[in-house]
């Protein structure tokens, strides 16, 4: 009996070990982010950061290429490593509380006691192919009081980084820069306006 299960389980185990070795169809990036360190310590406050709202058409794994006004595309053969407002979560995370200035940042679910929540919007993050090639970044957010519901800031930070280059990593690499500028500048205002 137990010479049966190996000799059905030894295909199945080639199988699963062949896919281990293949190449991915995509690329796959990540997104950097370090902040500038500047605005005063929050140490006594404690932030939440939910994930961003998005349109569908940025809420996903894809890379956004604009073609015309109306038009979009994604860029082939490349992926983000999670769904573009998943990540941008994680990476503002990760910049707040690399700052060291707060007493505690925190994801949804996590258990902290919140003074203030950064609200985001992705309204753009997406690369133009038509003429000028650029990557814009545009992202809304909202400072709330999650004592009383009310928006004690907002505003909307933008960044366009021009595309040096063809290949797909170029096109990446200035998304990334611009989305590390428009990062540090909402994490030095969050700072700033708590």
């Amino acid at each position: 009996m137990m010479r049966r299960n190996w000799m059905v389980a030894l295909p199945l185990m080639a199988a699963l070990l062949s896919g281990c070795g293949s190449k991915a169809n995509n690329d796959t990036f990540d997104l950097s982010l370090t902040p500038s360190g500047a605005g005063p310590s929050a140490r006594n406050r404690q932030i939440l950061v939910p994930e961003p709202t998005a349109v569908k058409m940025l809420d996903s794994e894809q890379v956004v290429v604009r073609v015309s006004a109306s038009e979009v595309q994604y860029l082939a053969n490349s992926r983000w490593s999670d769904r573009l407002p998943k990540l941008v979560q994680s990476k503002l995370v990760e910049a707040f509380e690399n700052t060291k200035r707060l007493g505690g940042v925190g994801k949804p679910g996590q258990g902290l006691a919140i003074d203030y929540q950064i609200v985001t919007d992705i309204r753009n993050f997406e690369v133009t192919s038509d003429g000028n090639r650029f990557a814009n970044v545009e992202i809304s957010a909202k400072l709330l009081n999650d004592r009383n519901g009310t928006v004690k800031a907002q505003s909307v930070f933008r960044a366009s980084v021009p595309i040096v280059g063809t290949e797909n990593r170029r096109f990446i690499e200035a998304l990334d820069k611009a989305f590390a500028k428009v990062g540090t500048e909402m994490v030095d205002w969050a700072l700033k306006s708590m």
